[in-house]
């Protein structure tokens, strides 16, 4: 999967990130080597500071490996990996079997036809456990309120990027597993082509996810801050809005009784104006580093 002698740079590279994935990752690369080995495609595997053998499993498999010395995250992990790549696509890839290599050139070719930026891999419906079926639903929900898009399976793990865009946010995308939820919400966001095509997945091969509630709360949380980098008023209007209703709905019936102001009517009124004018700040600073983003 290593490439050849020659210069030219191979047309997909996959990155792979693990941690302790060494029970699963020999029959990943083998798949992996069957479907990438006659395109001259590369297969680059980021063992993310893994406490078994992961490193020395992916090298025997054949890919170039990129090693942290401790755990930096699956979206750390995803950094390093796409910050190597050299070629003009690259494809995010689990490391525990659950995706299909097979289907790895009929999405770069829908790619390349659609002249796609991001490539979603939709992996359907009744693919997840019933407790995470609900976490995806919540995120996505409140994904759609704050930022409208028709991703069906934003956190998917099998995505196809076009190199220069997703390497000019990396730095934007968060270490956590939220990385693919927010660079999808970049992607979006910034008017880049994003489509979706269904892909197939597998059980796991071995090992154990690492996705958890804390996960989820994790996403939420980058969500906001992604929400809050580029349309900041999203978050703030609403809320300002929500403390002016509820300071003249307060204030008015005692006002109307001639009873003065009331104290609470005007703190939520207030808190209203505070909320709307770190709106408008927010608005000035997200301008601001949207140009430092575009920039690279």
């Amino acid at each position: 999967m290593a490439r050849s002698g020659t210069s030219a740079r191979p047309a997909l590279t996959i990155v792979v990130p693990a941690l302790d994935e060494a029970e699963a990752l020999p029959e990943t690369l083998r798949a992996l080597s069957e479907v990438c080995g006659p395109r001259d495609w590369v297969v680059v595997v980021v063992d993310d500071g893994s406490s078994d053998e992961t490193a020395k499993v992916a090298e025997k498999g054949g890919a170039h490996v990129i090693r942290h010395k401790l755990p930096r995250g699956y979206g750390g992990a995803l950094k390093s990996g796409l910050a190597a790549v050299e070629g003009p696509w690259a494809v995010t890839f689990d490391a525990d079997g659950q995706h299909d290599p097979e289907g790895l050139p009929d999405l770069l070719a829908v790619a390349v036809e659609a002249d796609a930026d991001l490539l979603v891999g939709d992996r359907g419906r009744g693919t997840s456990s019933t407790y995470r079926s609900v976490g995806k639903w919540v995120i996505r929900a409140l994904t759609r309120v704050l930022m409208p898009n028709s991703v069906r399976d934003l956190n998917s793990g099998l995505k196809l990027y076009r190199t220069p865009l997703a390497q000019r946010y990396l730095g934007l995308c968060p270490d956590t597993m939220a990385f693919s939820d927010v660079m999808t919400l970049i992607f979006l966001h910034r008017r880049h082509r994003v489509i979706e095509h269904p892909v197939a997945v597998r059980p796991r091969q071995g090992g154990r996810s690492t996705v958890s509630a804390r996960t989820a709360l994790d996403t939420v949380i980058e969500i906001l801050n992604i929400v809050t980098l580029f349309s900041p008023m999203r978050i703030f209007l609403p809320l300002a809005l929500l403390a002016w209703g509820a300071g003249f709905a307060w204030g008015i019936p005692i006002v109307l009784v001639g009873r003065g102001v009331s104290v609470g009517s005007m703190l939520a009124i207030v808190t209203g104006v505070v909320l709307f004018a770190l709106g408008l700040l927010a608005e000035q600073l997200a301008a601001i580093r949207r140009r430092q983003a575009d920039d690279g």
